[in-house]
């Protein structure tokens, strides 16, 4: 065994858990990132228009996961998996499994989060069932991984590794000690002795460490990446699912992945903290997870104003609904803002909104159902907005994103 490997069987070895450095810059991004998610979750005054743009925002998060791992799947794609309509491209569907098992277990976790209030995240038993839930909703054939040495293993949905293995040059804790590792990991990042104005330097710090212990053989990028998530819904970081971390990391994995790495080296000298990892790096990769949430709910607040919004459905009208005239487009227009303000419109005021009566407005309600840009549950029920794979790009420029990147190694 060699030296890393008989070092890295103790806890201590991923010391210090909490980084000193750069704390001063870390607390003040720390506000800063309270007050933007909290301006963000305001942004939208209708919970169902923020119930839908969540659902977006999870659609969304599982295509950056899957492009973080090397899995490239299209928004439309990811809509047709979650209706079961796969493709007939081996690769495509495993792609489309991924994507929509990423999804059905961010829900999953959100519900739990809600009803568990007293739920350890940081728990071996939630880690565990992260792993179960996702792997338990992909086909047999995407249960297989290889290990160090080259050869075929079965993935056990929440089953935490029995052998070794090397990811790039870091080679994570000996299995046989992860247990005891994980127990800190816990015991650590549940404490109370984290203050609140610390909690998000102690999330940033557990992404990297969860990371660099590598609990289970496949899939440790989509627990830990779902653990942040789950972290930041606790501590109401989230916006209410209005924002993702994974559209940050993916767009600059190539940092991502390398301030993951210097993390992982040893202390550097007698100022580098007191632990055996460096506290330098850790506070540098915490510093890099802090700038990219604040990009990200930036980018989203961004997106979610309401005034360049509505601009932007209604230019969709303009230059996609061709064959519309402009009175028709202009009133569909003002429907769509109006359900974009109010979250529901009951169909009796359809006619007030349109400036229309009877079965005049009922034909721009058929219209706006026939080019999917509203719905309704029941066949005479109030009607609401649409996010779909087709209006994406005009209502939500550069949402998603195409990136050029190789498989994860």
């Amino acid at each position: 065994m060699s030296l890393q490997a008989d070092l890295y069987t103790e806890p201590a070895a991923m010391e210090p858990l909490l980084p000193e450095s750069s704390r001063p810059m870390l607390g003040e991004m720390t506000c800063e990132v309270l007050r933007k998610a909290g301006q963000l979750s305001a942004q939208l005054p209708s919970p169902i228009v923020r119930q839908r743009v969540a659902g977006l925002v999870r659609e969304m998060n599982s295509y950056y996961s899957n492009l973080i791992e090397g899995h490239n799947t299209l928004p439309r794609d990811i809509e047709r998996a979650l209706r079961q309509d796969y493709s007939s491209n081996p690769k495509e569907r495993a792609n489309q499994h991924l994507s929509r098992a990423h999804i059905e277990v961010e829900t999953r976790m959100g519900e739990r989060l809600q009803k568990e209030p007293e739920l350890s995240i940081h728990s071996v038993e939630f880690l565990c069932w992260l792993h179960r839930e996702f792997y338990s909703r992909l086909p047999e054939d995407l249960h297989l991984g290889k290990d160090r040495k080259g050869n075929t293993y079965r993935i056990e949905p929440g089953a935490l590794r029995t052998f070794e293995v090397d990811v790039g040059r870091h080679q994570p804790p000996h299995f046989a000690a992860l247990p005891q590792i994980l127990a800190r990991f816990g015991s650590f990042y549940q404490s109370d002795r984290i203050l609140q104005t610390n909690q998000l330097v102690a999330l940033a710090a557990a992404h990297h460490r969860l990371a660099w212990i590598h609990p289970f053989g496949d899939g440790n990028g989509r627990v830990t990446r779902l653990h942040s998530h789950a972290w930041l819904i606790r501590c109401k970081a989230d916006a209410l699912g209005l924002w993702t971390l994974s559209r940050g990391l993916a767009r600059d994995r190539e940092t991502y992945y390398r301030q993951l790495s210097d993390a992982d080296s040893g202390r550097r000298n007698d100022v580098d903290g007191r632990g055996n990892l460096s506290d330098r790096a850790l506070g540098e990769f915490c510093l890099f997870f802090l700038r990219t949430i604040l990009d990200q709910i930036g980018f989203m607040g961004g997106l979610l104003e309401l005034h360049n919004l509505s601009t932007r459905i209604e230019r969709y009208l303009q230059f996609e609904a061709l064959e519309l005239d402009t009175k028709a487009r202009d009133r569909l227009a003002r429907l769509l803002k109006a359900a974009l303000i109010e979250g529901e419109i009951e169909r009796g005021r359809v006619g007030e909104i349109v400036g229309l009566r009877g079965t005049a407005a009922r034909g721009i309600i058929a219209l706006a159902m026939k080019g999917g840009l509203l719905d309704s549950r029941t066949e005479r029920g109030p009607l609401s907005l649409v996010f779909s794979a087709r209006t994406l790009e005009s209502y939500f420029p550069k949402l998603y994103q195409p990136l050029a990147i190789e498989p994860a190694s």
